[in-house]
């Protein structure tokens, strides 16, 4: 069923190319990494402390002990970057009609995007989409109700409060009149500078970095801010379009164990391999023809690696 070249992490599945990114992985090669630095150290203290009695043996023991010298304790640190605080927690319970998706369709500039599709989401759903990224965007957008179909009906449950992260967010950063914190303190509840501060801070904006204007942001620092952004919100259903795009290992981290966390529904799409089999429990893959195939899989078994 699929091709892996695992040097690069590529995955063809006959449908779609996926180059995945994988942050298990490089925190695996790190770890490894300063497993043989370690032992390399040992090593030489273990001859330092044998031979360096030993008159035969002493210059070698003094060769070691400089070599040991050079190796600081930085070498085999792994990261001290700081993480991100990440947490969702709704507002409000999701009841148990959550989406009801009827006989969607959407062509783009003679592009079929979905055809005639039509599947429910329930509460306990993350749900992964898989297809072009153009495809997953557009039903995304859709269902974010930021653009219109040209045909079906979607229906929201009455208790559904969503909150969407699109793949661009450059709209929300455009006018540079505002600093981070009177950008952010617009979606929260409590609007004393200290609690805005105090949370931007957490997402790593602390002291004159809180100040900076939004126009100004780096493209992980956008993706920190919408973050920000949708847990002030407390939505019952997250919609995100690559939530992973632009930011460091740290924080691709941190996003991974908050939707881990996350106990109602999520409808996302990611390059990343580890994150999407350790998030998603459902798969909706758009296929060329704009129908989809719907399965409550992992996503290594729909691969067939299980």
């Amino acid at each position: 069923m699929a091709d892996i070249d695992f040097g690069k992490i590529q995955i063809y599945t006959g449908n779609y190319d996926f180059w995945y990114q994988s942050s298990q992985l490089a925190l695996t090669l790190k770890s490894n990494q300063n497993k043989k630095t370690e032992e390399k150290m040992k090593e030489l203290r273990d001859f330092i402390a044998r031979f360096s009695a030993n008159a035969s043996k002493s210059k070698q023991a003094t060769s070691r002990q400089k070599m040991l010298d050079k190796i600081t304790l930085e070498d085999i640190q792994p990261s001290n970057r700081k993480y991100p605080f990440v947490s969702f927690k709704p507002k409000k319970e999701i009841g148990k009609d959550v989406l009801n998706v009827e006989k969607l369709s959407l062509t783009i500039e003679g592009k079929v995007m979905f055809k005639n599709i039509s599947f429910q989401a329930r509460k306990t759903d993350k749900i992964v989409l898989l297809g072009t990224d153009q495809q997953c965007s557009a039903l995304m957008d859709v269902l974010a109700g930021e653009r219109k179909p040209d045909s079906g009906n979607i229906t929201w449950g009455v208790t559904v409060q969503r909150s969407y992260f699109p793949a661009d967010n450059s709209r929300y950063f455009e006018d540079g009149r505002y600093n981070l914190v009177d950008w952010l303190r617009d979606f929260s509840e409590d609007k004393d500078e200290s609690f805005v501060r105090g949370f931007l801070g957490r997402m790593l904006f602390s002291g004159e970095e809180a100040l900076k204007k939004t126009n100004v942001l780096s493209g992980g620092e956008k993706v920190r801010m919408m973050l920000s952004k949708m847990m002030l919100e407390g939505p019952n259903v997250l919609i995100m379009d690559g939530p992973t795009n632009h930011l460091d290992l740290e924080s691709i981290t941190s996003v991974n164990e908050g939707l881990k966390k996350w106990d109602s529904t999520l409808i996302f799409s990611c390059h990343d391999h580890e994150f999407v089999q350790t998030v998603a429990n459902r798969i909706i893959d758009i296929q060329p023809d704009g129908t989809i195939i719907d399965v409550e899989k992992s996503f290594d078994e729909y691969l067939g690696l299980n």
